[in-house]
């Protein structure tokens, strides 16, 4: 068992606490100074709704897979939510997501994608995400511009910096949003798009899921110097955020892609948290310590969020009884949907027409109704 904290103690950390400065610190240039975003009670709400939604639908995954009903494994962020649905939630209609990766759930319930199509995915039936080819992590939704995954993490850095590029060439007022864990900041590929970002100001905001472990490996034993602490090399700002906080989450990516926006470049977000679970449900993760756990069990993003939203008069057991009939339904329209048929397997292998361009998400936060409303961002 390891009996080292992920995230060792410093002078000014206790024991369990994220590693290196404190969540307020930013390292390198200062961003431009932006307005703090304001969240309505009703943003809050959704917020909450969302997280939930995640957790919930995840729950609901494992016991599907330890039914035997889930092809391959599952992978669930338990403890993660607030990262991709407040990062998810600072995005425009036409920005870009690439991509959501494997306990980034939360990012695919903001943008929108239909939740049964979802799990059909997960079960391997037939379903407009990917055709059933494809029953794990490695799926998007074009339509709601978001871009799938693949399992060679960095590399999707390096396609969210083309296609920030590409705005930024077009002229079009949109961002590119990148997600990426602690243990992608190692491989050749991650380095490169940093710097090609920094040095070409690409409006790009690159999010790092720094939960203390790549599969059962320690940041400790991975790097010296924090990916935050890094990013000033590449000529960017890092900011640290406690990715335990939704609303931080949240304000940080906010300030990120205003500051992309005005033409000033990418900014890294480190939202520092800890993976509650193994790296996916076939792995036990009995090489971390549960006292560390119990730590980090005490800052449950969704448990702290909903005492204040509770105190704020919102009904949280009402968005628990949505989000959890809304899932009932997709499951049960999930099961009984057909496998795909096998005389399709072919379909698409070869690129026949021009590509359909990327389409628009759902933006809920309430700042971006007038956009969601005139049709677009300025593209």
């Amino acid at each position: 068992m390891l009996v080292e904290d992920p995230h060792p103690p410093t002078p000014d950390r206790a024991p369990g606490a994220p590693p290196g400065r404190p969540s307020d610190d930013v390292a390198g240039p200062p961003a431009e100074d932006v307005s703090p975003p304001v969240l309505t009670l009703a943003d809050r709400e959704a917020l909450l709704e969302l997280m939930v939604g995640m957790r919930t639908f995840e729950e609901r995954g494992v016991a599907l897979y330890k039914q035997g009903r889930t092809p391959g494994s599952f992978y669930d962020g338990h403890g993660q939510e607030a990262i991709p649905v407040g990062a998810t939630f600072a995005m425009g209609p036409d920005d870009v997501l690439c991509s959501p990766l494997i306990r980034d759930m939360g990012a695919h319930l903001v943008r929108g994608t239909d939740l049964t199509e979802i799990i059909r995915h997960h079960l391997g039936r037939d379903n407009a995400l990917s055709r059933g080819r494809e029953g794990n992590v490695h799926f998007g939704d074009p339509r709601r511009g978001v871009v799938p995954m693949v399992s060679m993490l960095p590399d999707m850095f390096v396609v969210a910096v083309g296609m920030a590029m590409a705005f930024r060439l077009r002229g079009e007022r949109r961002v590119a949003l990148t997600f990426f864990g602690d243990g992608a900041t190692s491989p050749g590929a991650w380095h490169e798009a940093m710097n090609f970002a920094g040095l070409r100001r690409e409006p790009v905001v690159i999010v790092c899921e720094n939960n203390g472990l790549a599969y059962s490996t320690p940041s400790s034993a991975q790097f010296v110097v924090s990916p935050a602490d890094r990013a000033p090399a590449y000529g960017m700002p890092g900011v640290v955020v406690d990715g335990n906080d939704v609303e931080a989450v949240f304000a940080a990516v906010h300030a990120a892609r205003e500051r992309a926006l005005a033409g000033d470049g990418p900014t890294l977000v480190e939202a520092r948290t800890m993976r509650m679970h193994g790296h996916g449900s076939h792995d036990d993760a009995r090489y971390v310590d549960p006292a560390l756990l119990e730590v980090w069990r005490q800052r449950d993003p969704i448990a702290t969020y909903e005492a204040t939203l509770r105190e704020a008069g919102i009904d949280v057991d009402a968005v628990r009884t949505r989000v959890l009939e809304r899932l009932d339904l997709a499951v049960e329209a999930a099961l009984a949907s057909p496998l795909p048929d096998p005389a399709r397997a072919t379909d698409g292998l070869f690129a026949t027409e021009e590509p359909v361009p990327l389409g628009r998400g759902d933006a809920p936060w309430s700042g971006f109704a007038a956009e969601a409303s005139i049709g677009g961002s300025g593209r």
